[in-house]
């Protein structure tokens, strides 16, 4: 029987959605950048000053471990190296080079979007960031990383554990101060879209890959 993904692919489903999540962040970065060089929306304030309202010890911890995690050098390469040896150490090379194109292709469309919309961040911001605001890196690493476990793994619990650090790191990065949440939003959208596009051509692979595994017989020992 062929895999439902190798199904879904040749519906083309995938690549679809993918793109139409692309397509509305950078228009919704095109209207924000459009609408006085960047300038927050209504929303934006009021999340933020929402956000600043609950501002405390413990929150603060919270979302400087969050900052710490999901960027840097530990997000960027840390996190990702140690995800590629372990599926690698489980077999799943196909697995493995999908995350990895995956992770590489979304840190670089959020730095092209940077680059091209240079959106200033909030003022009040309680750590130290690059250039442009829009969209956020930490929460397209997290999306990604939240849709290429889900898939690859292809349990719910990744999928619900992948959709609250996901959620966690947009509210973390506008608490900080360090984005708005329209940044968040075209950050999950990126994140989630490149992981999409870039699954389609594994998609077949990596099903058979995990039916492989699954269905490979378990080791027996037999007494002496």
């Amino acid at each position: 029987m062929e895999p439902r993904e190798s199904r879904a692919v040749t519906n083309r489903w995938p690549l679809i959605s993918g793109i139409v999540a692309l397509v509305v962040a950078v228009s919704l970065g095109g209207l924000i950048a459009a609408r006085n060089s960047g300038s927050p929306l209504g929303v934006d304030l009021g999340w933020l000053d929402a956000m600043l309202n609950y501002r405390s010890d413990a929150l603060d911890a919270l979302s400087l471990f969050l900052d710490w995690l999901g960027g840097g050098i530990v997000g960027i390469f840390v996190v990702p190296i140690v995800t590629v040896i372990v599926l690698c150490l489980l077999r799943r090379m196909w697995a493995a080079l999908y995350y990895l194109i995956a992770a590489i292709a979304s840190a670089g469309a959020v730095q092209l979007l940077k680059g091209l919309y240079l959106r200033p961040r909030p003022e009040d911001i309680m750590v130290v960031a690059d250039v442009g605001s829009f969209p956020s890196g930490h929460v397209a690493n997290a999306a990604t990383i939240a849709v290429t476990l889900g898939i690859i793994v292809g349990r719910t619990w990744v999928w619900a554990a992948g959709a609250v650090y996901t959620v966690l790191m947009m509210v973390a990065r506008t608490y900080l101060g360090a984005h708005w949440i329209s940044d968040t939003v075209g950050g999950l959208l990126v994140g989630a879209g490149v992981a999409i596009i870039v699954w389609a051509p594994f998609a077949a692979r990596i099903a058979a890959e995990r039916e492989r595994l699954s269905n490979r017989p378990a080791v027996t020992r037999t007494s002496e």
